[in-house]
């Protein structure tokens, strides 16, 4: 199994890292658009929608508010070229702020799951409210994740993807090496506390070392330097509980895996459950600081 999971990502990683730093910003956000329906295709699933046409609605409602903001981004752009705007960030309105949501969202379920790890498990949605939440953070990771390479570029959008893997390596190696306190026993028996350390301090250096060098070629801010490394390591914590609310989904659900399209990974959300919560997080952080600089 392990030796799966690394041929995978050994296939996939140079893929994403080639679709990051070549695709332009629309066809990026057209890749992503993509792997967010699969991942959609595979919730409609995991919440036990099995009628073709009931899960043909529930991408084709991903699919309106996708295009509606793909081409309102591009208009905006278009603008900011005709119109000379400086940055066209600051013509995107309520769009900026839609990230509140996800962000408070997110910050909800770490709670619910730190503190009623059974409660979470017990607790009995209607399906429109758990189509509701998938369409939330779903839309939600391509938004953000589509605006993070638009407006900050193919660097930070690599740096918080790297973040991210990091994260989830070392937990993985930190939790085998080290593991002795379990971190949600009821959810994931896999999970430590141990592993959820070496996450962040594998955020933290790899948030030092990445900002620290654009510190020392532009000029050393340590205000900067240390928010970047907290926002990193927060986005990491974020990441962690993110993964634990889909395996609380599939717990329910009675099944260990979203979906199979990926040897040794299981399915699109498996590999992306993470990045999932942790991307509007990020991307308001980023917001936060560009505000405060």
């Amino acid at each position: 199994m392990l030796l799966q999971r690394i041929i995978t990502a050994l296939i996939l990683v140079p893929l994403v890292v080639l679709a990051v730093f070549q695709l332009p910003s629309e066809y990026f956000s057209l890749l992503i658009g993509l792997i967010t329906l699969l991942a959609a295709w595979e919730w409609t699933n995991l919440i036990g929608i099995h009628s073709p046409i009931q899960r043909g609605l529930f991408l084709l409602a991903l699919i309106l508010p996708m295009l509606w903001l793909h081409f309102w981004t591009q208009f905006l752009e278009l603008a900011a070229q005709l119109l000379d705007w400086p940055d066209v960030r600051d013509y995107s309105g309520i769009l900026e702020w839609l990230v509140i949501v996800p962000v408070l969202f997110w910050i909800l379920v770490m709670m619910l799951i730190r503190n009623s790890p059974v409660g979470i498990l017990n607790l009995k949605l209607k399906m429109r409210y758990k189509a509701l939440i998938g369409w939330l953070v779903l839309l939600a990771v391509w938004m953000f994740l589509s605006r993070l390479r638009a407006f900050y570029g193919s660097e930070m959008t690599l740096y918080f993807l790297v973040l991210i893997w990091a994260a989830d390596i070392s937990a993985y190696f930190a939790g085998k090496k080290f593991g002795k306190t379990k971190l949600s026993p009821e959810i994931s028996p896999g999970k430590t506390v141990q592993g959820m350390y070496g996450a962040f301090v594998a955020g933290a250096v790899w948030a030092a070392a990445f900002i620290g060098y654009y510190s020392y070629r532009d000029g050393f801010i340590w205000m900067r330097v240390s928010d970047f490394i907290l926002l990193s390591v927060l986005t990491v914590l974020i990441s962690i509980y993110g993964d634990l609310f889909f395996s609380v989904v599939k717990r329910q659900r009675g099944v260990k895996d979203t979906g199979s399209i990926l040897p040794g990974h299981g399915g699109i959300l498996d590999r992306i459950d993470s990045l999932i919560a942790a991307t509007p997080f990020f991307y308001a952080g980023i917001v936060v600081i560009g505000l405060m600089s």
